[in-house]
């Protein structure tokens, strides 16, 4: 693994989370990594840790705010087990992450790859962080055939992982192989650029998943319904994926248009602007927005939504894909 370590500190790329590798920045970065790109990321973990400098803060901080300023990362559970945990924290460890495994393990929204990564990067000890990069690293370099879908090809992989970091300075190695699988051993992997390609097994059909999730299209119309300097929108329930955020009224409509909108919304509606549709993808779904921006004479009641003051309107955190329906209102004057 020489080469790896050398191949990473000659070409590791400077994120802010790696000048200062605390538990709690580690913790935060491994977080905001999951499922989302580290060029999305650098901007927001800057934002959050000017804001929640440490667990304390973040502890503090209504959970709202914290909401607010995780708008647009999406998997919006992620923030809300960040605050919980570092309420636990405040309370059983004095706002300060633990270095054993079996503590780390118990706070909210750790699983073992967050384990492996805060042990590794922020307490610089040999522990396998196993991520999808790695995962996708190792199959590949040993040639492990088996299904990743089972629990003991994972614990395989973490095995293999664990016996390939040196005992001096473990971290960078652990590091490295996630840069390698981020940047190199990618799904369409670069194999000439590789440091280990001496002695790799070069079997790029790896890793095998049984259970690939297939992707769910989902169509629906939205109502963007203005009267009186108000809008209409929707808080997700408790307990649902998008929890806590606002959302403009939709409708799933295969057809979505104009005459369907009208007989959607039991007020009558003045069309305004129809903007162009939007993709918003969220789980195993994805989503094509088909807005509407229309206007109504008076405050009408709808079903499960209240009208908010147009002025209060950048304070609400909204879902992904209605952040952008948002964005693209904003260029349409409501006074004309």
């Amino acid at each position: 693994m020489k080469g790896l370590r050398s191949w990473f500190l000659d070409e590791k790329r400077p994120l802010p989370w790696r000048d200062h590798p605390t538990p709690y920045a580690v913790w935060v970065s491994e977080v905001m990594l999951q499922q989302t790109q580290v060029a999305v990321v650098v901007p927001y973990f800057e934002r959050w840790m000017s804001r929640f400098p440490t667990v304390a803060a973040l502890a503090e901080a209504d959970e709202k705010e914290v909401i607010k300023l995780w708008e647009g990362l999406g998997y919006y559970s992620r923030a809300r087990n960040l605050h919980a945990g570092a309420l636990q924290l405040l309370e059983k460890h004095g706002g300060e992450l633990p270095s054993d495994p079996t503590e780390l393990a118990k706070i909210k929204g750790i699983g073992p790859y967050t384990v492996g990564a805060i042990l590794s990067f922020a307490f610089k000890k040999k522990a396998a962080a196993v991520d999808g990069n790695v995962i996708r690293v190792i199959t590949r370099y040993l040639g492990i055939e088996e299904d990743i879908a089972k629990s003991s090809t994972l614990q395989k992989v973490k095995e293999a992982t664990f016996s390939l970091l040196p005992d001096e300075r473990p971290w960078e190695v652990m590091e490295a192989l996630i840069e390698l699988g981020a940047r190199v051993c990618t799904k369409t992997p670069q194999c000439f650029r590789c440091p280990l390609i001496k002695s790799c097994a070069q079997k790029t059909h790896l890793p095998f998943n049984s259970k690939k999730q297939t992707v769910t299209p989902l169509t629906r119309l939205v109502a963007v319904v203005v009267c009186e300097g108000a809008v209409l929108l929707r808080q997700v329930a408790s307990g649902k994926v998008m929890a806590g955020l606002w959302e403009f009224p939709y409708f799933e409509e295969s057809m979505p248009s104009l005459e369907a909108l009208f007989q959607k919304l039991p007020f009558p509606i003045k069309p305004l602007m129809v903007l162009d549709p939007l993709v918003h993808s969220f789980t195993r779904f994805r989503a094509t927005l088909h807005p509407y921006l229309v206007e109504t004479p008076l405050r009408s009641p709808l079903e499960g939504a209240e009208w908010i003051s147009l002025e209060t309107l950048s304070q609400l955190p909204f879902s992904a894909g209605h952040r952008k329906v948002k964005e693209a209102c904003l260029t349409f004057s409501y006074a004309e």
